[in-house]
């Protein structure tokens, strides 16, 4: 382990009983395969996770702040990957009604996916077990959880403030 870090960040947004979700191609890190939007974070954006994810939301579906209800950070996910550690942060929120998606993106191909077909996708690990949780649980709660990455899966438990 050489205390490499690499900090990301990914937002999944509804829309009734959809989730639009990336199918991303040409990364350098995760292998083609539908994910949030998101990616790694700019130097400026290190102790900013919403503002590297509304950058990414911007640079990758055109969206901004404002087309979105509810914007909330609900996982923060840790996973030792290739010598390095791997921060996620996962934000969920609503599309504001009466806004449209163009599904073009530079990343890969953006869709809607009914949430009863979201975990037939092939995605990265570590969202394939957050995405599980939120489907389940999250969705359900208003918890921020925390979670750590195990050969069977990802842990998770709600991150409190005390």
């Amino acid at each position: 382990m050489d205390g490499k870090l690499r900090n990301m960040t990914a937002i999944y947004i509804s829309r009734g009983e959809e989730m639009l979700m990336l199918y991303r191609v040409g990364s350098r890190v995760v292998a083609p395969s539908w994910c949030g939007i998101g990616g790694h974070f700019e130097v400026d954006e290190l102790n900013d996770p919403k503002a590297c994810v509304l950058r990414e939301l911007q640079e990758e579906a055109g969206l901004r702040e404002g087309d979105l209800e509810n914007l909330t950070m609900r996982y923060v996910t840790l996973r030792l990957k290739n010598g390095e550690i791997r921060q996620n942060y996962y934000f969920f929120a609503e599309l504001r009604e009466n806004v449209s998606v163009n599904l073009t993106s530079n990343e890969g191909r953006l869709q809607w996916i009914s949430f009863d077909q979201i975990m037939d996708r092939e995605m990265p690990f570590t969202a394939y077990y957050m995405l599980q949780h939120y489907l389940t649980v999250g969705r359900y709660t208003d918890q921020l959880y925390a979670g750590i990455t195990t050969e069977d899966g990802v842990e998770f438990t709600p991150l409190r403030e005390f």
